[in-house]
């Protein structure tokens, strides 16, 4: 039959049309798995939702529509290279206008009754085998019962006895008062449940303890050889953690082994409207792609992941840096050009999202990542692969907060990048860690790295270390980082434990980074810090109130450092040149530095003079750089300053931190943090 050219065009409609409408599938806490997931009749489960289309046409887009209330998960939502949209088609998950879904891997406790001081209730069998580490009450985390309930308890000696090549025995002493404090109040059959957790320099170590020797205050744990430039010792900080008699401050909690749960509830709880809930899943989330088939072009939208666990094995948890083995409540393994927008990842034991193997192209934005075991988000792995399908690279993690981890493993990061380049780390909160808050790089000197080319900017990072662990920074980088850019974040308040707490902390083979236009203020240990590396340069920033120093220099090599040039050093105590400056090799010039308290100004007990004569600081003065109001942190620089004058190129704080509406920049910036440093 012949075709006239009206049929033919109303053809070329009809097809047009079919291919590129799309498909909507929605979702509700009161509809049916059996249902047709239409908008009158839909499904009760995303899974559901997955599966239909799974068995639909992938030739039109698909958006899952979910509806306000509560899911609980069963099992993690896993997503799949099968579940792979396209380019032109994409595959949505997104709450419905005005929604708060939440998806739940936890379950929620009888109500509580009243005993005394103290509200109970009842775990239930199914939660018993292994008994829970966390419990949820209202909208935070309780805190399983410890000793001391604020700051730490220092060792009093350690002896290890080897028991194999890589095993050993290590006997801690604790002070009399301390152990009288703890281990002399555990009651019968306790012992196999109580944890210690060790800080030791920049690492933890979590233990379950073998034996107490009551006659040396001493307990026994079984466990890795202790590393030799990191070991615990005298100087180490630990607490003890669950066990019945440290049930004795607000907001605490303790299981025992009958599964009765008691809380001691927090001012302003109501016995009838707070809910308990106990994380039962680890993950909430799995894009578990292959090589050959990995997940492609699917979005998350305005879902809340929530209540996700941590159960420590029999054997520990062993030290390692940024505590690198920990995976996350949201994993994510062969996906590209996947996105995660306007999310919630809380209330979870462990990492909230690491983009880890093979992920490309991919997209955290507007997501809040908050009260977690361990760190905030992770990009890439400790690991070099050679295929490039299997290699990490091109993610963007902008517009997010990430808050108020390292709860289980204080040594995590807020937002960690390994062996991966080409990542853009943008306009993020990060705040409320006991250790870093960005760390970049894998790579303890100058073999092979990855970690290039990666752009960190626009982020505020403070409130890290409470004076608990050592050697960090608000950014911390490892290795060979050609065209790695750190511009325009503003880092304060870092205090460490012992040594550490800077602003820029370049560390071992740090090589090709340019900080450029970042604040630095009320760090422990000062703005800067290079242990080693190789040519990076520090220019045009702003870096003030150092507690002990302001800049830090250590070990030296042949080849040149760092280039310090048109920065501002503003001081009121400490010293200001701290390490081996007059023997590093590094270029410095055009700098301005004053000293607030009116003290002289000195380079390692020299007259600027004096240490220009020697090839230093060309062109750098000593001078008040005329901020508007330094001592109460508004570093607004007067157009008459004299640091113009040497080149030094004023920036605006305004934009650094989240953007958007008016609720997501306030819910970042009325958050409250306790002070990090002692008073």
């Amino acid at each position: 039959m012949k075709l006239t050219p009206l049929v033919r065009a109303l053809l070329l409609v009809a097809i047009t049309t079919t291919s590129s409408s799309a498909a909507d599938w929605y979702v509700s806490p009161t509809g049916s798995d059996q249902a047709a997931g239409s908008q009158e009749a839909p499904f009760a489960t995303i899974t559901r939702a997955r599966d239909a289309i799974r068995a639909a046409t992938k030739d039109q887009p698909h958006t899952v529509w979910v509806a306000d209330g509560r899911y609980v998960l069963s099992e993690p939502f896993i997503l799949i290279g099968q579940d792979s949209g396209t380019q032109q088609h994409p595959i949505v998950y997104r709450a419905m206008e005005g929604a708060t879904p939440v998806f739940s891997g936890g379950t929620v406790l009888a109500p509580w009754k009243q005993e005394g001081e103290l509200w109970t209730t009842t775990l239930p069998e199914t939660l018993r085998d292994p008994m829970p580490e966390q419990l949820i009450v209202g909208e935070s985390s309780a805190t399983l019962a410890r000793e001391p309930d604020e700051g730490l308890f220092t060792m009093a000696g350690v002896t290890e006895e080897a028991t194999s090549d890589r095993s050993a025995k290590q006997t801690i002493q604790l002070q009399p008062s301390d152990f009288a404090a703890t281990l002399g109040r555990l009651g019968a059959n306790e012992l196999p449940r109580v944890q210690l957790l060790a800080f030791h320099k920049w690492d933890n170590t979590r233990r379950h303890l073998d034996q107490i020797v009551f006659e040396d205050h001493a307990v026994v744990t079984h466990g890795r050889k202790m590393k030799s430039w990191n070991p615990l010792d005298g100087k180490s900080q630990y607490r003890i953690e669950n066990f019945a008699a440290a049930l004795d401050t607000p907001g605490e909690w303790y299981a025992d082994p009958s599964g009765k749960v008691s809380y001691c509830p927090r001012p302003g709880e109501a016995i009838e409207k707070v809910k308990a809930i106990v994380p039962r899943l680890n993950q909430l989330v799995v894009l578990q792609g292959k090589t050959d088939a990995p997940v492609q072009h699917v979005e998350l939208q305005g879902i809340h992941f929530q209540h996700g666990g941590w159960t420590t094995p029999k054997e520990g948890v062993e030290p390692s840096q940024a505590a690198s083995p920990i995976e996350a409540a949201v994993q994510i393994d062969f996906a590209n050009h996947v996105t995660i927008r306007d999310c919630e990842v809380g209330h979870v034991g462990i990492y909230g999202v690491w983009f880890r193997q093979g992920c490309q192209y991919c997209r955290l934005e507007r997501t809040w990542v908050h009260d977690t075991g361990a760190g905030g988000v992770r990009i890439g792995e400790t690991t070099i692969r050679r295929d490039d399908r299997q290699l990490t690279h091109h993610i963007t993690v902008d517009n997010n907060i990430l808050t108020s981890g390292g709860r289980i493993f204080p040594c995590a990061v807020g937002a960690w990048i390994g062996h991966s380049g080409d990542n853009v780390l943008s306009h993020n909160e990060i705040a409320d860690y006991f250790y870093t808050g960005i760390s970049v790089g894998w790579r303890w000197g100058y073999a092979e790295s990855l970690a290039k080319r990666n752009m960190i900017a626009k982020n505020h990072v403070h409130h890290l270390g409470y004076g608990v662990l050592s050697d960090m920074g608000g950014i911390y980088t490892l290795g060979p980082s050609e065209g790695t850019v750190v511009r325009g974040n503003i880092f304060h308040d870092i205090h460490a434990y012992s040594y550490g707490g800077w602003g820029l902390y370049t560390d071992e083979g740090s090589s090709d980074i340019l900080f450029e236009n970042n604040l630095v203020y009320r760090t422990k240990t000062g703005g800067f810090h290079q242990h080693y590396g190789k040519d990076n340069i520090v220019r045009n920033n702003i870096l003030a109130f150092g507690l002990l120093y302001q800049l830090q220099a250590t070990r030296v090599e042949e080849h040149r450092s760092f280039v310090l040039e048109k920065n501002i050093i503003i001081y009121d105590e400490g010293e200001l040149l701290h390490g081996s400056w007059d023997r590093v090799k590094f270029d410095s010039s055009y700098n301005c530095y004053f000293d607030v308290s009116g003290r002289p100004v000195t380079f390692k007990g020299k007259t600027l003079k004096a240490w220009q004569a020697e090839g230093r600081e060309q062109d750098s003065i000593v001078a008040d750089p005329k901020f508007a109001d330094a001592e109460q942190f508004d570093f607004t620089l007067a157009e008459d300053s004299p640091a113009r004058k040497l080149g030094f190129q004023p920036f605006t704080t305004d934009d650094v931190g989240v953007y958007g509406d008016e609720s997501w920049v306030s819910k970042a910036k009325r958050a409250k943090y306790p002070q990090v440093r002692p008073q």
